[in-house]
């Protein structure tokens, strides 16, 4: 379901072609067919309903990005290190570029964004060219309109580079209502370009646009806060050394021998992303979301701070702290951590309810996390698993499978007396994020008869997890499922009372982030000419930001021997984004932008060992290396960008493939 500015022009959609607000993405477009098939275009400036619906015509373009498996807008989230599902079929198509099923003939069929993007980007050119044209249009509408306009031309940019790397960069004046942007007989710009086009569309976009939305129905319009956001993550990827004097496409260049990403490495993009990153942050509009502490809240480590937060992490709940972001406890327009969103269509096709949940309860079981995923979480006190402490110490092999000593009950997690130890005094992040073997899950939101509620779940091949014998392949294959975005009242049966939610696709933590990560790369000061906001790499900054991550996900901030170098920082930053943005669909770019990427998805898929059974624990919990289709990864130089689709290629004779495709 495409739901971007859904609540936003409901009533003009259901003025035109009578949907509401469960309108899906076809309707969307029916909606763009209507406009562009029946009506003269002259006569959308002459009416603010019609124009109005124009727009959300534009608006339809966005992607749902929200759907990060099945029915998914990118490959992104299949695609990384973290996750597959156990389906290789054309609703999971992410998989099929990690075991090199994808070609450009291919690209046509899956995800192929490449000329909706750029139909966005002229329709958008259509509306600033001819606003001035629209009748009775108030100064405050004609603002926002614009705004909105500059806001889609920047983003539609973003997410063309973003898959598919240097791109096309259409003129302003488009004029052809017939011509789609993609067959333009036009160079694809070098990547830089493509940034400096960005950045001046966004700020134009924070120009016109309103800092926040108050309304909750108006919380999927774009702000200057997510057009600040996206110069943030674009600088950021920009400066990365996958962008910045790159030579490993020192033979990829425009006609004129321009290469296509710049072969020299300029420190002042580092710059340039942390006065973007700054620049939010002195906003104070936002903050990370915080839950206070109650009597049930899990006791810190002794060695994480305990001043109040942002000091420390007294004060709060962690595990709520967290949690509750993507779960539908907070209303977003309450979430100063949320920057921008899109709603969720909870018990959708595919949705990560309905992946995560077992077959007994409903769900498709099919949402597997890998064992390198499970294993980057840190203990309780901030050590990782092979490093632990006395105080917290991870078990041997040989202990592993070991039961707890009892069982536990604090925040809204429950573990069970037949968890493992090498689940128990994991950070707070673990719980919300990982549903494991012995994993309680509550789903309270039914009411009916057992065992659809309060039910543990386990993995064995006799345990309750099994597939069904009409779709043998939904089980899950490494005994560890995403449960970040799973309420813990969610009970798929009870599918009325399952919590409304938000998708979170810029968050305050990641600016904090990207601010400490581009400090540590930068070298001296730097001040930016636009804005005039200066930074410096200054290690207090660094700490600031990143312990601001840390303590709120109650652990320990930046230790000494973290500090130690600008190395040692890199390396505790990646995974800290490792950590923090599990499944969020950042892992995908995060590990190409830092040339990551063929190391990270070269490794073995590993689990835990799913064919034990319930009298064979200690076989279930060894680390099991995964040799079946599904997990044969192929990495290859090529997949840094997805190939333009070829019907593309075949449009455009001056348009080059992505290397190696």
């Amino acid at each position: 379901m495409n739901t971007k500015l859904k609540i936003l022009f409901a009533v003009i959609i259901s003025g035109v072609i009578g949907t509401g607000l469960s309108s899906c993405k076809k309707d969307y477009l029916n909606v763009d067919e209507y406009l562009y098939d029946m009506t003269n275009i002259d006569s959308v400036f002459a009416n603010q309903d019609k124009l109005r619906t124009y727009i959300n015509g534009i608006a339809s373009y966005l992607p749902d990005e929200e759907r990060l498996w099945t029915n998914s807008w990118a490959p992104f989230q299949q695609a990384t290190d973290e996750n597959f599902t156990s389906w290789n079929d054309g609703s999971h198509a992410g998989i099929k570029l990690m075991v090199n099923e994808i070609t450009p003939f291919a690209a046509n069929t899956y995800f192929n964004n490449y000329a909706t993007w750029y139909k966005g980007i002229r329709k958008a050119n259509t509306v600033i060219a001819r606003i001035d044209e629209a009748k009775g249009l108030s100064i405050t509408s004609k603002r926002q309109y614009l705004g909105e306009m500059y806001f889609f031309k920047g983003y539609f940019m973003y997410l063309l580079i973003q898959q598919y790397g240097p791109a096309v960069i259409p003129p302003d004046d488009l004029s052809d209502l017939n011509d789609d942007g993609e067959s333009l007989s036009q160079e694809r710009s070098s990547y830089d370009d493509c940034v400096a086009y960005i950045v001046k569309n966004m700020e134009l976009a924070t120009g016109y646009l309103s800092a926040n939305q108050e309304a909750l129905s108006d919380i999927y319009r774009p702000t200057s806060g997510a057009a600040m956001a996206t110069m943030s993550r674009v600088l950021l990827t920009a400066a990365s050394p996958m962008f910045n004097g790159n030579r490993s496409y020192g033979n990829w260049l425009r006609k004129d021998g321009t290469p296509f990403i710049s072969q020299t490495y300029n420190n002042d993009k580092w710059g340039k992303a942390a006065a973007a990153a700054k620049r939010i942050m002195q906003t104070g509009l936002y903050e990370l979301f915080t839950y206070p502490k109650s009597t049930d809240t899990d006791p810190l480590a002794p060695n994480v701070p305990s001043a109040n937060y942002p000091n420390g992490a007294g004060g709060i709940d962690p595990y709520r702290s967290y949690k509750y972001s993507f779960i539908g406890e907070i209303p977003a327009n309450a979430n100063r951590e949320v920057i921008w969103c899109t709603n969720v269509n909870p018990l959708g096709s595919g949705s990560s309810l309905n992946l995560s949940t077992i077959a007994l309860l409903g769900g498709w079981n099919g949402l597997n996390l890998t064992q390198d995923l499970v294993d980057s979480y840190r203990m309780k006190d901030g050590n990782s698993i092979s490093r632990s402490s006395t105080a917290y110490p991870y078990p041997s092999n040989s202990e592993a499978y070991l039961s707890i000593p009892a069982a536990k009950t604090y925040s809204d997690v429950q573990l069970t007396a037949n968890t493992a130890r090498m689940y128990n005094n994991r950070e707070p992040r673990f719980y919300a994020t990982i549903g494991f073997n012995h994993s309680y899950w509550k789903g309270t939101s039914y009411t009916g008869s057992s065992p659809y509620t309060n039910l543990e779940v386990t993995y064995y091949s006799n345990g309750n997890a099994t597939p069904t014998i009409n779709s043998p392949n939904d089980y899950n294959h490494t005994g560890y499922t995403c449960i970040k975005y799973n309420h813990h009242t969610d009970n798929i049966q009870a599918s009325s009372a399952i919590r409304a939610k938000t998708f979170p696709i810029f968050r305050y933590a990641e600016v904090l982030l990207n601010y400490a990560e581009a400090l540590n790369e930068m070298n001296g000061s730097y001040t930016d000419a636009a804005t005039g906001t200066v930074v410096t790499r200054d290690l207090s900054e660094i700490q600031n930001a990143f312990n601001r991550v840390r303590f709120r996900a109650g652990m320990p901030g930046l230790s000494v021997q973290e500090l130690a170098s600008q190395a040692t920082i890199r390396e505790a930053i990646k995974l800290e984004r490792k950590i923090e943005f599990a499944c969020e669909g950042r892992r995908y770019h995060d590990l190409r932008r830092w040339l990551d990427a063929p190391d990270a998805m070269s490794k073995p898929v590993v689990g835990m060992n799913v064919k034990a059974t319930t009298g064979q624990k200690d076989l279930f919990y060894t680390r099991t290396t995964l040799v079946e289709p599904l997990t044969t990864r192929v990495w290859s130089f090529k997949m840094f960008f997805w190939p333009i689709p070829l019907n593309s290629m075949n449009k455009n004779s001056k348009l080059v493939q992505n290397p190696s495709w």
